[in-house]
């Protein structure tokens, strides 16, 4: 029995303003024990740990994306921030590789404590240009609700200007997945993004299953961005130019 698992759910994306814009689709992700890395990669033969499968998971895809420990990049930013990364487990939210390929808009790292208590939260945001910014927040509340608030400081979509803020509400995931982010300018509400699931075991048998119910997942996220990109260029909303490059940013928020 691992403590890894599988969420089949949905995405949604709702825009506000300057024109409204909805769309939806299913999706599967996968929260992974980053301590069972090794364990997975034995007990399912067509998932794969740092190589090529049918479905595998790459440490290169985050963190410092250069192939290094995932968990000495956690501890190292839990440092950073003054939170405890002794004797810490770190699981980690995200779209897994199929045949070879990837994109993850959003990947959430949670962090806790050898009790079970949940100490951190980093968010790990990539945008289509190959870029990437991790929100590191500290956990100081019980509840399973997870609230927090920051100031965006990463180009995402190139349809939303800079001047912007967050709202991330997200539960401690158990058998229920919920991600829901809000997007504010000064003018009130512009974005509702959300990502809900529900847990299954990742086992072979369970892994297959959601496979098979979205076989090109990873190529038909990729792709939906640039439809409905095309289709808000469509609506006449205006294009907002990238102003600098990055490669991996990092922000410690409280």
């Amino acid at each position: 029995m691992t403590n890894s698992y599988i969420y089949n759910g949905s995405v949604i994306h709702k825009r506000f303003k300057p024109k409204k814009h909805f769309f939806k689709y299913k999706v599967f992700s996968l929260l992974i024990d980053l301590s069972e890395l090794d364990d997975l990669d034995k007990k399912i033969s067509f998932f794969s740990i740092n190589k090529f499968n049918l479905i595998s998971f790459h440490e290169k895809d985050h963190g410092e994306r250069d192939g290094s420990s995932l968990i000495s990049w956690v501890k190292f930013n839990l440092k950073n921030n003054s939170i405890n990364s002794e004797n810490i487990k770190i699981k980690l939210l995200c779209y897994p590789r199929i045949l070879g390929y990837v994109f993850n808009p959003l990947s959430v790292f949670f962090v806790y404590d050898e009790k079970e208590k949940l100490l951190s939260i980093l968010y790990e945001v990539k945008n289509t240009f190959g870029e990437q910014h991790t929100y590191v927040f500290r956990v100081d509340n019980e509840s399973n609700l997870i609230q927090n608030n920051c100031s965006k400081k990463f180009h995402v979509s190139p349809f939303i200007e800079m001047d912007c803020k967050y709202f991330f509400r997200i539960l401690n995931p158990t058998d229920k997945l919920s991600v829901i982010i809000d997007q504010y300018d000064k003018d009130g509400k512009i974005l509702f993004a959300s990502q809900d699931g529900n847990k299954s075991d990742l086992n072979s048998k369970q892994l297959i299953k959601s496979y098979l119910k979205h076989p090109l997942m990873t190529f038909k996220i990729i792709s939906a961005i640039h439809f409905e990109a095309f289709k808000l260029w469509v609506k006449g909303i205006k294009l907002i130019k990238k102003k600098f490059k990055i490669k991996n940013n990092i922000t410690i928020e409280n």
